[in-house]
């Protein structure tokens, strides 16, 4: 579930207790791009490019927000019998299957979830890959208890969790330069039945939900990206465009 090696190209998904929720007081600008729906290589490719440019700091920080077509990816340390539905079922649910840079095990992406992929420069006082991991974390619990949701953590596992099924998954990539990539991904109004074509994260004894079935109501995922916007600002610090 990751740790901190060579921060060049680290993925991640995961760490130690870090110091989240002590934001600095608001400076560097956070450009936001709601991107509407992309097949996940396109993302693949946008992201790669950003992260380029704002190694050479010839863009601010950006917060993309988007959401994918059906979608498993697998993370680097990924387990192929975590994906449970072969081939033939995927074709026939039109699940796409990546490998992918980011930290972690086998997750899914699609319709109804909010996705992150924030590419922030982590220099000079974010230089901390755990912090990074909890502050994320902490980003989605401030927003789900914007929706009168109680999230949490849940001790050596990584993401938002309702009790015992996790609401929300993290899995990050720093590349050289301290240059973020991946992100996470919110369980908004996502059809959980896709869940079943995997073994979300490896994690075989705990189930994942959504804001949707755990209000017992329909939910709008504009507003839950307005939330999330306002609470990633908050806990990093920045300012909006």
């Amino acid at each position: 579930m990751g740790g901190v090696t060579d921060p060049a190209r680290t993925p991640v998904e995961g760490g130690e207790a870090g110091t989240a929720g002590f934001p600095a007081p608001p400076s560097r600008l956070l450009e936001v791009r709601r991107l509407g729906t992309i097949p996940y290589g396109e993302a693949l490719e946008l992201q790669a490019d950003l992260v380029r440019r704002r190694r050479a700091d010839e863009i601010p920080d950006r917060l993309l927000l988007l959401e994918h077509p059906h979608v498993i990816t697998l993370g680097t340390s990924s387990h192929a019998e975590h994906v449970l539905a072969d081939e033939d079922v995927r074709r026939l649910l039109g699940i796409e299957l990546f490998e992918t840079g980011r930290g972690g095990d086998v997750t899914y992406h699609g319709p109804g979830q909010l996705v992150g992929y924030p590419i922030l420069d982590l220099k000079p006082d974010r230089r901390d890959l755990h912090r990074y991991v909890r502050d994320i974390e902490e980003v989605l619990i401030r927003a789900l208890g914007d929706f009168g949701v109680q999230a949490g953590r849940k001790e050596g596992l990584t993401g938002a969790w309702v009790g015992d099924e996790k609401i929300a998954a993290i899995g990050v990539r720093v590349s050289s330069g301290w240059i973020t990539s991946h992100g996470f991904a919110l369980n908004v109004t996502t059809n959980l039945d896709y869940f079943d074509a995997i073994v979300p994260c490896g994690i075989r004894e705990h189930g994942v939900t959504s804001l949707e079935r755990f209000l017992g109501r329909s939910v709008d995922l504009e507003a839950v990206s307005d939330r999330v916007v306002v609470r990633f600002a908050e806990v990093f610090g920045r300012r909006l465009d």
